[in-house]
């Protein structure tokens, strides 16, 4: 039996690296209590609100924690949630997609995203381009 012949390897496109978004702790905080809050109700929301509280009080006994960007916005955002709930109707519940703030937020990194895309469009564009039409005329 013979093995099938081994075909040479096309190179590679050339490729721009694509700029990596920078991690954001307090916009993961933020996104963690919204899905933890989805549902949840005034009392359910003040219950996490104090729970929240109670963490941020024991982080504070700890110097390595004391500084937390995650645990700051995780406590704003229960804040914030809890504000909405208690000043809404009787009965309503949390839907982030419903959320004002979160549209806002969202639409904010959809244009980010689109800038961020346009940018390396055009340096793929440029990468692209024959060597001879970069020169500089002197």
């Amino acid at each position: 039996m013979t093995m099938p012949r081994r075909t040479a390897r096309r190179p590679l496109a050339p490729r721009v690296a694509a700029p990596r978004e920078p991690v954001d702790p307090a916009r993961i905080g933020r996104r963690v209590v919204r899905r933890r809050a989805k549902g949840m109700d005034a009392g359910a929301a003040a219950a996490a609100l104090e729970d929240a509280r109670f963490d941020a009080r024991q982080a504070s006994r700890h110097e390595d924690l004391v500084d937390d960007e995650r645990r700051r916005a995780e406590l704003g955002e229960w804040e914030r949630i809890d504000r909405l709930l208690t000043a809404a109707a009787p009965g309503s519940v949390y839907d982030p997609d419903t959320d004002d703030v979160v549209r806002a937020e969202l639409a904010a990194e959809a244009a980010a995203a689109a800038a961020r895309e346009a940018e390396l469009r055009k340096a793929t564009r440029v990468a692209a381009a024959p060597t001879s039409s970069r020169r500089c005329a002197s």
